[in-house]
């Protein structure tokens, strides 16, 4: 019985690390996108606040954000 148990360890390690890499990046989505607005009544918006230099990805290749300039108008 103790054999049968001791084959499991491994799923049960991966399983639980999946599930808790998946809440993590759920609660990261949360707290820092800037398409979630949790004060709607002293920030409606807050993906106008957004500078051009400001990295909201997760992760991205070649690009460097320091360097980024403004393209468009001020809301």
């Amino acid at each position: 019985a103790l054999r049968e148990i001791l084959g499991l360890i491994p799923l049960f390690i991966f399983i639980g690390a999946g599930g808790t890499g998946a809440a993590l990046y759920v609660t990261r989505l949360a707290l820092f996108n800037p398409d979630v607005s949790w004060d709607r009544k002293n920030n409606p918006e807050p993906w106008n606040k957004l500078g051009p230099n400001d990295q909201y990805k997760f992760y991205s290749v070649n690009v460097d954000y320091s360097k980024l300039k403004k393209e468009g108008p001020d809301f």
